[in-house]
């Protein structure tokens, strides 16, 4: 009759190789909470400051919800300083420059991939050298360029100087040559062209890095301040990074709750690009590890 008796998977003991296991992972979790905490903390202080008096900003201890909600402080933000202006530019200046970005990525690193011409290597070790290059040391450059060219103050003078990364072109080309020849080779025996190729065969297959691509190129755009600083000094041109820092000159160094207001519509629209396109991220930033 005993033989007939079964152990219950809850009575079961834990296995040693199992607890081994747990003990590793263990200080990883913790590692990964500590680093969570320290990216939503300043977040929700800021979200939680938008909405609370001068008062409470200032009060200790620290009070993390407010007594009110101070949706005031919105209204202020937007009317303080010409806040619609500036979303407009950022969005001109994001979708374009993204837009110019992915153009160029993309047409770079299919021409890498797909098309025979001389010195091929040695045009992608210049794109790889590019990468080391940092941006800072461009700007004097950049800027006496588009001052000789008279485009200060102008879209064109924020846009253009970014309209090519070479951190685009690297990953889409890793993801080209991860994708199946024989599906080229195919196209190519039908008669199809290389834009016909592109269009209908390779960004369909590389959606994942297309996207992960376009995602990093508009939180860029977007966040960007140093460059569209130095090429404006004219509120029609300002971009909402730039224009944060007006509103916190125009309200001084205590109206923090209109300030964190500003933040919050600054980085509102990129967060909800963020979750559209999260699915895709991990996906195209391995794409290509395996074939290089």
């Amino acid at each position: 009759m005993l033989r007939h008796l079964r152990i219950s998977p809850a009575a079961r003991p834990v296995s040693l190789p199992g607890l081994r296991r747990a003990a590793v992972a263990l200080p990883a979790y913790l590692l990964m909470l500590v680093a969570v905490g320290i990216i939503l903390v300043p977040l929700l202080w800021m979200l939680t400051a938008s909405l609370k008096t001068r008062q409470e900003i200032y009060t200790l201890p620290i009070s993390w919800w407010p007594e009110a909600f101070r949706w005031e402080n919105y209204e202020q933000a937007w009317t303080a300083v010409p806040f619609a202006r500036f979303f407009i530019n950022s969005l001109i200046t994001t979708a374009v420059g993204s837009g110019l970005e992915l153009i160029n990525g993309v047409l770079t690193a299919y021409a890498l991939v797909f098309l025979p011409f001389p010195r091929k290597n040695l045009v992608f070790l210049v794109v790889i050298a590019a990468l080391m290059v940092p941006f800072q040391v461009t700007i004097i450059p950049n800027y006496v360029l588009v001052a000789d060219l008279g485009w200060v103050n102008t879209y064109q003078g924020i846009i253009i100087p970014g309209a090519a990364v070479a951190f685009g072109t690297f990953l889409m080309r890793q993801q080209f040559l991860s994708l199946p020849r024989e599906v080229i080779e195919a196209a190519r025996i039908d008669g199809a062209g290389h834009l016909r190729i592109l269009w209908s065969i390779v960004l369909p297959m590389s959606r994942p890095a297309l996207v992960t691509f376009a995602l990093i190129s508009i939180v860029a755009k977007w966040n960007e301040y140093l460059w569209p600083l130095l090429v404006t000094n004219d509120a029609d041109r300002m971009t909402l990074p730039v224009g944060l820092t007006q509103l916190q000159h125009s309200e001084g160094s205590s109206e923090w709750g209109v300030v964190m207001a500003g933040a919050v519509m600054v980085i509102t629209p990129v967060l909800l690009v963020f979750l559209w396109a999260r699915r895709h991220i991990v996906e195209g930033l391995t794409a290509g590890l395996v074939k290089g």
